[in-house]
């Protein structure tokens, strides 16, 4: 018989056999995964492959050898390393570099090839020694013996200690201690839980105390009585006022030379000196109003004056949205204007005349409001500018110049007859030598200039 084939490389450990138990699909290897022909672990294309990668590290800021003597081409301008540019030199700027001055040029760096996985990057505690963290352990080490020793000097009370002891020995969790300081009296009850009535005492969180001085007849009010008076007894309001002038001073000038625990002398020197100028100005003010207005003694108030001061009353009274009284009459006005007012000596208001479109005065016909009335001659005026404008004065002279002579009553008949209106057929026939004469000789006694002067013998110049 032929020996038997020995097993391929690769097979052996790596080899398992086959379980008949795992779906086709899971056994399988898909083409991607490998070759078929091997007989390596057919469940490889299962298994998560390995990633053999370890965190590395580098020693930063290690130089490599002494530095060069004079500047190389190619190096940092700014510190002369070849490791490195200008723009990438994390040295100080200087204002000229070694490039140009050629001293104190730097050595260059080491520059390893680090290659970390996706984990290693993202460690924040990659590079860290943990033998830097020994000098921090060495401090607190000194620290803990310097207290030790300071407590065995000043010899510590061990019957106080003793409760701390116990109680942290039994202690119920790290959350809660039971040390016996942070307990309180059970009967001991707090004060908001005293009285729940919304009308009662209430307690402030806030400055821990009882306010609504108001609530009487209850166990709040009781104990906000008794605390109200243990805060407000002796020199409590004294201590309050002392404390708030020395936070004035402060804040105004700053001024800490007042504080009340660290120099008490001083701000009662200042708060006496203050209260001593003020009753300086009280008297010389109440001195300087005697001296101008003098004393109730003195003098005394007129009965006008005395109706007219606001005096304290217990009468109601209640006003509606207008302002007035409410239950009064009302009285209706006439008018927004004042009535029955006269100014500037008129003895008519204004508006109580209208001419020409315009309002004003009826006692002295003035159209200019608020101006000062001249009575009967104001019309006067009035009247006489009135004709002048419309030239009736002009027409009254020219009558009083050409008073006709007294007539016979039968020549004033005819007059008149001639006066009258002419009939159509007057009209129809033209007008006559005879009218037409007597038309120019009218027109020329009214309108020409000389005919005053005919039938005189004066000479003109």
């Amino acid at each position: 018989m032929p020996p038997p084939k020995p097993p391929p490389s690769g097979a052996g450990a790596a080899s398992k056999e086959e379980n008949i138990y795992i779906p086709a699909f899971i056994s399988k290897r898909p083409f991607y995964a490998g070759e078929e022909g091997d007989d390596t672990d057919y469940l490889q294309h299962q298994r998560r492959e390995g990633k053999d990668e370890k965190s590395q590290w580098y020693d930063r800021g290690r130089k490599a050898g002494p530095a060069a003597t004079k500047y190389r081409k190619g190096a940092c301008e700014n510190c002369g390393a070849m490791t490195h540019k200008a723009k990438d030199c994390l040295s100080r700027p200087r204002a000229k570099g070694a490039k140009w001055t050629g001293r104190d040029i730097q050595a260059d760096e080491v520059i390893q090839e680090v290659k970390m996985g996706w984990d290693a990057k993202r460690d924040r505690w990659n590079g860290y020694d943990a033998k830097e963290y020994r000098s921090v352990v060495d401090e607190y080490n000194q620290m803990e013996d310097l207290r030790k020793q300071t407590q065995t000097a000043a010899g510590s009370d061990d019957e106080n200690d003793d409760g701390d002891k116990y109680a942290e020995e039994n202690d119920m969790s790290k959350h809660q201690s039971t040390a016996t300081r942070q307990l309180r009296i059970r009967e001991d009850t707090a004060k908001y839980l005293v009285n729940l009535d919304l009308e009662s005492a209430k307690y402030d969180p806030k400055t821990r105390t009882l306010v609504n001085s108001g609530a009487t007849a209850d166990k709040a009010a009781e104990l906000f009585a008794e605390d109200g008076f243990m805060r407000g007894s002796g020199e409590a309001a004294d201590f309050e006022h002392a404390q708030r002038y020395a936070w004035e001073a402060q804040e105004k000038s700053g001024d800490t030379s007042q504080h009340l625990q660290a120099n008490p002398t001083a701000g009662e020197f200042y708060r006496k000196k203050e209260r001593e100028e003020a009753e300086a100005k009280r008297v010389e003010k109440e001195r300087l109003l005697l001296d101008k207005y003098g004393s109730s003694e003195q003098q005394t108030m007129p009965d006008a004056l005395r109706n007219m001061t606001v005096t304290e009353s217990e009468t109601f009274v209640e006003y509606d949205e207008a302002g007035l009284i409410k239950g009064m009459p009302r009285k209706e006005a006439k008018s927004k204007y004042a009535e029955d007012v006269y100014i500037n000596n008129h003895t008519s208001t204004w508006g109580s005349w209208w001419a020409n479109f315009k309002w004003g005065y009826s006692c002295c016909h003035s159209f200019v409001k608020n101006s000062y009335c001249t009575g009967d001659e104001g019309k006067e005026a009035w009247e006489a500018a009135e004709k002048q404008r419309s030239g009736l004065n002009l027409i009254a002279d020219t009558a009083e110049d050409e008073e006709p002579p007294a007539q016979e009553p039968d020549q004033v008949d005819e007059a008149d007859a001639k006066a009258k209106k002419r009939t159509r057929e007057e009209m129809m026939n033209g007008v006559t030598e005879e009218e037409m004469d007597e038309y120019r000789r009218k027109r020329t006694v009214t309108n020409d200039p000389m005919a005053k002067m005919l039938g005189t013998d004066e000479l003109l110049s």
